[in-house]
């Protein structure tokens, strides 16, 4: 497994190990004895798995806030999406600052997501399927966003505005301006 530390402190982007021969492959996408001295001890308690038909399809920016904040490990099973996470950790110095990298079931990349980050994708091609491991369970009562072109975060989606296939509850999701502080550092 390769480990990469990227520009904004926290997210991680983790590639699994894959044993090729002519029958196929396998692979250990997720081995918590090997990820703890990236990430800490941490429990996934819920697996998620989303299909985009569409490409340009965007999903996010999502988290959830406390006592429900969650963790995430994305990756990419078919197709291929541009994944971001974005430090909504106020006092952090990275506050408003994303990371964003291609996830694809042929890279075989995972983005780990930690609390206190926003998490969102667009998709890049038709069909593409997104597992995440959650460490807390889904509660619609702490589930929260960001605008996903808040033009703030200058995020550089791979899709135009006009031409992004975008859900009514995301599109009405605040500016990071205007979110409370969930997530503080000091």
């Amino acid at each position: 497994m390769k480990v990469v530390e990227l520009s904004v402190g926290g997210p991680l982007l983790i590639t699994p190990s894959k044993f090729v021969d002519d029958r196929g492959f396998v692979s250990e996408t997720y081995n918590a004895r090997n990820l703890e001295s990236h990430i800490g001890r941490v429990v996934f308690v819920q697996d998620n798995h989303s299909l985009s038909r569409a490409a340009g399809t965007v999903r996010g920016l999502h988290f959830q806030a406390p006592p429900c904040a969650q963790g995430k490990l994305v990756r990419v099973v078919k197709g291929r999406a541009y994944d971001v996470a974005v430090d909504i950790r106020r006092g952090s110095p990275t506050f408003g600052r994303h990371v964003g990298v291609e996830l694809s079931a042929e890279n075989w990349a995972q983005l780990w997501v930690p609390v206190g980050f926003a998490h969102g994708f667009c998709t890049l091609e038709e069909d593409t399927e997104v597992e995440y491991k959650l460490t807390d369970h889904f509660s619609p009562e702490h589930e929260r966003g960001i605008a996903w072109n808040d033009p703030a975060l200058a995020i550089q989606w791979p899709v135009a505005e006009n031409k992004a296939i975008v859900s009514l509850k995301d599109l009405a999701q605040p500016l990071l301006v205007h979110l409370p502080a969930y997530f503080e550092t000091r």
